[in-house]
């Protein structure tokens, strides 16, 4: 399981098939899944893009797990994205990526946003 403040996401994830097979596509595909968890989904969207550029957040193994934060959120979420061809999100073992984690959360949390990151890893693991 996947915690946050309450030791627990306060939703179910959100799972989506993803159709499309580029970074920033699926990232706008998985936004849109996310609308009403998101204030404002273009500077979520914009966020997630700009945090890609930084570094990728391929995780490998056929996953990578987007993440950002912003004032335009009110509570932590993740979103599940699936893509059955696989997306090439740049990860160090070079493998498309399958399952795709959107996280999504509040500016100003970061233990919050670390433990989270931290349990998905440890999930995923």
């Amino acid at each position: 399981m996947i915690f946050s403040e309450s030791n627990q996401l306060h939703r179910s994830p959100t799972r989506h098939f993803l159709e499309e097979n580029e970074i920033n596509s699926a990232l706008e595909e998985m936004v849109e899944a996310s609308r009403e968890k998101v204030n404002n989904s273009d500077n979520f969207l914009q966020a997630l893009i700009n945090r890609e550029e930084l570094m990728s957040t391929g995780f490998g193994f056929g996953i990578a797990y987007p993440h950002a934060k912003t004032d335009d959120i009110d509570e932590f979420f993740v979103t599940i994205g699936i893509s059955r061809t696989g997306i090439d999100w740049k990860s160090f073992d070079q493998k498309d990526a399958k399952l795709i984690f959107m996280i999504g959360g509040p500016d100003g949390q970061q233990d919050v946003y670390l433990k989270l990151l931290a349990g998905l890893s440890s999930f995923l693991k």
